[in-house]
């Protein structure tokens, strides 16, 4: 059995523990909720957010333990992903350890611990690739990693909860801060501008395309530059800047070995009743149709993996341009945290439109795995 491993290496309490909260349900939160709560960060407000929380991580840390250490095809065998576990159950044991919070003092020292948690799973995406690069390796003569579903669906589950964990403990983390910028609730922005905030992730993308290719597309932005919702800024960043650097190097791939200028990227921002929409288009080739499905499996990319290159440049420097194929899978959980989407349709021979719908209304709750 596997979970003989976790018997072997934890005290039995504590393991008991983890399969006690790992048959609980968990409790979504709302952007609106998150917001209409933090508006107020007052001591008593903080208290009961800490007092939900010190519970709640509880619940979320246990499933994922028992789910790492139960994945198929020797997966939780491979060394970067019981070094995943182990930084899950480490947190887990030092939630569990941690007295109920009564008062301010108590509610202050459990900050600093999440923010410490928060810390200690920072190199949990790039270790995670490395475990999953390691399957692909001892899979390559006998499976395509994109015939695994139930891998891709555990990747799902377990990124939309790693997701969910930091939102919630860096919303709480930032409640605190004292010199909160204006229009901002903890991580959330009530005036997000997706104007800027594009203008922004696509200088960092063609900064770092500019780097590795020595020149870079122009991107044109079309739309309102006065729009604004409420949205977590970072994760809109993450998100576009994904995108453009996709389109980025499409565009640049296809066009470098010609005489002719590159034609600009186009990001339109459009205001709906419902959803902020962004558009991306390039004329950067295409995906064929056959590739379309693939695009969203993890570890699927088009570009050459630098995994392979350097095992250890994976842990270094994340920031690559392109070849992990985490990108786009990762960028459409982030969209449907909250109730968007990203969707992508590819004319073969021609470039790439994506399409990025954020929910602008706030209250549809946290996407659960």
């Amino acid at each position: 059995m596997a979970t003989r491993r976790l018997k072997e290496a934890l005290p039995k309490q504590l393991l008991e523990d983890i399969y006690r909260y790992s048959e609980k349900k968990l409790t979504g939160v709302s952007l609106k909720y998150m917001m209409n709560f933090g508006s107020f960060p007052n001591k008593k407000n903080l208290l009961i957010s800490a007092q939900f929380l010190h519970k709640e991580l509880l619940v979320r840390l246990a499933h994922r333990v028992l789910e790492l250490e139960n994945l198929p095809y020797g997966l939780s065998e491979k060394p970067p992903v019981r070094k995943v576990r182990d930084w899950y159950v480490d947190s887990f044991r030092d939630l569990r350890s941690f007295p109920d919070i009564s008062d301010y003092e108590d509610e202050s020292k459990f900050t600093d611990l999440i923010q410490r948690i928060k810390i200690r799973h920072n190199g949990v995406m790039p270790t995670m690739a490395l475990g999953i690069h390691q399957l692909k390796q001892d899979l390559k003569k006998k499976v395509g990693l994109n015939e695994l579903p139930e891998i891709h669906q555990f990747l799902d589950r377990f990124y939309m909860s790693r997701i969910g964990i930091r939102m919630l403990i860096g919303q709480h983390v930032a409640l605190h801060q004292p010199d909160t910028l204006p229009g901002y609730i903890g991580l959330i922005c009530t005036r997000v501008s997706p104007v800027d905030v594009a203008q922004n992730a696509i200088e960092d993308a063609r900064s770092l395309c500019m780097r590795i290719y020595g020149s870079s597309p122009e991107v044109h932005v079309y739309g309102d530059p006065n729009l604004t919702f409420t949205y977590v800024p970072t994760h809109l960043h993450q998100m576009v800047f994904e995108l453009v650097k996709n389109s980025l190097r499409a565009v640049e791939e296809r066009f470098s070995k010609t005489e002719q200028d590159p034609p600009p990227i186009r990001l339109v921002v459009a205001d709906g009743i419902e959803d902020v929409t962004i558009k991306i288009s390039d004329e950067g080739g295409g995906i064929p149709r056959s590739g379309i499905s693939k695009i969203w499996t993890y570890l699927y990319s088009t570009a050459k993996s630098p995994i392979s290159d350097c095992q250890q440049q994976l842990l270094e420097a994340p920031q690559v341009m392109a070849g992990y194929g985490y990108g786009l899978p990762i960028s459409r959980l982030y969209a449907r945290y909250f109730g968007g989407d990203l969707q992508v349709i590819s004319m073969e021979g021609y470039g790439t439109d994506a399409y990025l719908h954020l929910n602008r209304l706030g209250n549809v709750q946290e996407a659960l795995p």
